[in-house]
């Protein structure tokens, strides 16, 4: 598995300890470093055209887009953190690679602490093992369709699925 990562610098003091989550989590489930790619940018909104790209180039099985946006004085908080996010996922569904949103949107630097490896957990890691699923889903559909795969299912098939 190849993942990708593109990480905001801006907030570097959460968005640090986001990435550590997530090279943790990549590593621990297999994903090699050498099979992980991190790149930096400058703030949460130029997130998504990097991820974009990224995911474009085929290279990547999944890209896992890290940031934090923290509400302040104005309205800026609200622009950047809902462009993020729809940025995120156009770009996930304009390419069909897995492009998993782990950007916090806090009302405080305290709340986005506690998200980056405080008593709420790591968003980071979260988000890397949502790639990681990602992945496997998707690989799974694709066995599904191969008629050599005929009767066998992939790992993730029928996960989550709801009791009756």
């Amino acid at each position: 598995m190849s993942i990708a990562v593109v990480w905001s610098r801006f907030n570097e003091e959460i968005t640090a300890r986001l990435l550590a989550g997530a090279r943790r989590a990549l590593e621990a489930h297999g994903v090699a470093p050498d099979r992980t790619d991190i790149l930096a940018v400058p703030g949460a909104f130029e997130i998504p055209l990097v991820a974009k790209h990224l995911a474009a180039r085929g290279r990547y099985d999944a890209v896992v887009a890290i940031g934090a946006v923290i509400r302040g004085e104005t309205g800026h908080y609200d622009l950047v953190a809902q462009a993020a996010a729809d940025g995120i996922a156009r770009a996930a569904l304009d390419t069909g690679v897995p492009v998993i949103f782990g950007v916090l949107a806090t009302e405080t630097p305290e709340q986005a602490r506690a998200r980056s490896g405080g008593a709420l957990g790591n968003r980071g890691e979260d988000a890397a093992l949502a790639a990681i699923e990602m992945v496997e889903v998707l690989r799974s559909i694709a066995a599904r369709d191969d008629p050599a795969s005929a009767g066998r299912s992939g790992p993730a098939w029928g996960a989550g699925t709801p009791p009756e």
